[in-house]
């Protein structure tokens, strides 16, 4: 079993992660990526990439720790505006992760991981693959696994309309990379904000080339005033930032007034309508490809799943190529695989799709009621590590008027005691 073979197209997160724990358990593996390390290190930022404390276990797991040093992110925060009075909040809160998350620049953290993968006697592969590549490591190797979600080889997976809510983008998105944001209270959060009918904006420091840094995030309704970042350049679009700060967000224009743009290409627009894929694609010959993380399952960034998510699909890919032993990486193998991966993503993919939605009433009245009752704020803090926990109480109202209850007594019991 030791010698079996598995070839990754893809070495972005979930890519290098599934393919330093296979190394780690034995197997021979060839890595695919169409940009070299110092191409990668030279590039624009591709991610906003804040990851959670049980999605970091799996990385420490296969070796990957090596940032022990970089800005943690140690809370959850929210806040919405005030319709009726511009410029003030109608609530706001904060609340601690139970252990921090973490944010890399994919432009310092693949090319590390990628040499460590080298090192550790991995064949790294560079060219840009596509179906006949596919077709050659699919004859070599006893499993081919997709984990490029762009161009032709991503388009062999197809959209799996009966898991995909959405055919169109939900959001506009911009990331801003800059320095000089100024420092939380206490302790330092994902400062989430939520603007009814306009869009989303959150904020968290991270490590970038030239340093810390904090990563702004904007995600507009399209169509809508937030919709505005076609055709900018780097400076216009680090003063498109800050402009709709100052016109929604002023506490959060008020900590970026000293800011400035980590580097020309430290910014990043875009849009896609999130999508679930059928996640194995048959070649013209026949053999089948199995696809991983975005590539079979895409959510909006509203809810900062998407590299936790690439990394809790290569712990379960890990978990099920180990646990197979012997047996062929066949067609019924690949889709138990994906569906034991989905059983996690699920969760993720109905909760980021409720909050593209307009919030319904139950979940206004819980996000403001956390700001009285510290458990419920804590609660949906620790959910961005477990999306699961969401789907009892936060996507479903009579769930969310139970718990409301329960917590409202158990505030009371508590202040009642001497």
């Amino acid at each position: 079993m030791g010698q079996r073979k598995i070839t990754i197209v893809g070495a972005g997160q979930s890519g290098l992660q599934l393919g330093l724990g296979l190394l780690q358990a034995g197997y021979e593996v060839r890595l695919v990526s169409n940009r070299t390390p110092d191409e990668i290190r030279a590039g624009r930022v591709a991610s906003s990439q804040c990851m959670f404390p049980t999605p970091l276990s799996y990385e420490r797991s296969v070796g990957i720790d090596q940032w022990l040093d970089a800005p943690p992110v140690q809370g959850i925060g929210l806040s919405v505006p005030d319709p009726d009075q511009s410029g003030t909040k109608l609530f706001g809160w904060r609340a601690r992760l139970e252990a921090p998350a973490q944010s890399i620049d994919q432009r310092i953290k693949y090319p590390v991981l990628m040499e460590l993968f080298s090192q550790r006697g991995g064949e790294l592969v560079f060219e840009d693959a596509g179906v006949e590549n596919l077709e050659r490591y699919a004859r070599e190797d006893e499993l081919v696994i997709v984990a490029a979600g762009k161009g032709e080889i991503a388009r062999l997976f197809t959209r799996d309309a009966a898991r995909s809510v959405h055919d169109a983008p939900q959001r506009a998105l911009a990331l801003t990379y800059v320095h000089g944001l100024a420092p939380e209270p206490e302790y330092s959060t994902v400062s989430f904000n939520l603007i009814p009918g306009v869009g989303e904006y959150f904020v968290f420091p991270a490590l970038t080339l030239s340093g810390p840094c904090h990563i702004m995030v904007f995600e507009g309704v399209p169509g809508g005033p937030m919709d505005s970042w076609g055709g900018l350049g780097p400076q216009a679009h680090f003063e498109n930032s800050l402009r709709i700060l100052r016109t929604f967000l002023p506490w959060e224009a008020d900590r970026a007034a000293g800011s400035s743009l980590t580097d020309p290409l430290g910014v990043l627009q875009g849009r896609y309508p999130p999508t679930v894929r059928h996640p194995v694609a048959v070649l013209p010959s026949g053999r089948t490809v199995l696809g991983m993380a975005d590539v079979v399952v895409l959510n909006d960034p509203i809810t900062g799943q998407g590299t936790n998510n690439a990394s809790r699909c290569a712990q379960v890919y890990l978990e099920q190529i180990l646990a197979h032993g012997d047996a062929a990486f066949d067609r019924a193998f690949q889709e138990s695989t994906f569906e034991a991966y989905f059983a996690q993503a699920k969760p993720v993919v109905d909760w980021t799709n409720a909050l593209l939605s307009p919030p319904p009433p139950h979940v206004l009245k819980l996000l403001g009621s956390a700001a009285q009752y510290p458990e419920i704020a804590s609660r949906f803090a620790n959910g961005f590590d477990d999306p699961a926990d969401f789907g009892e109480w936060f996507l479903d109202p009579a769930g969310a008027e139970e718990y409301l209850a329960a917590a409202a007594n158990r505030s009371a019991a508590n202040t009642a005691r001497p």
